[in-house]
């Protein structure tokens, strides 16, 4: 009569997916699990009223930087906008107008100047439904923006 041995390869088997499961389990109870679940809704929060604070601030505490024309810190032309859009690795022209807020005709005229002056250029891509365009700063757009 020959022992059925088959049970052992169960155990090895089972062993691996424990094996990444209970660390993330005994860390979940550990830190508390109402905690770790508000984490994440804390990390998309943006923090600008500090930053805004901060600057009012340094612009209070020295009279002569208050006389001068402050700096914002958004684009002052629609160009720079969407160009700013670009580098925060928006790639899609439906994207970049849900984020800009331009109409089709607005964003169209913008992006062809881009493209003319050389801050963009286009790349076409194999996506699900077909070829997708890209967007797609150049070296030379990043310098613009950053100037």
């Amino acid at each position: 009569m020959e022992a059925d041995f088959s049970w052992i390869y169960l155990i090895i088997f089972l062993m691996v997916p424990l094996a990444r499961i209970l660390p993330r389990v005994l860390r979940k109870y550990k830190i508390g699990g109402f905690q770790s679940q508000e984490m994440p809704q804390r990390q998309f929060e943006s923090d600008f009223n500090r930053y805004e604070d901060q600057s009012d601030k340094q612009f209070q505490s020295t009279p002569t930087q208050s006389q001068e024309p402050e700096k914002s810190s958004k684009p002052q032309t629609k160009n720079m906008l969407v160009l700013g859009e670009l580098h925060r690795g928006v790639r899609l022209f439906e994207n970049v107008q849900k984020n800009t807020g331009l109409t089709n005709e607005e964003l169209n005229s913008i992006l062809e100047d881009l493209e003319t002056n050389g801050l963009m250029k286009t790349q076409q891509k194999p996506g699900l439904m077909g070829m997708k365009t890209e967007l797609v700063p150049t070296d030379k757009g990043f310098k613009e923006y950053y100037s």
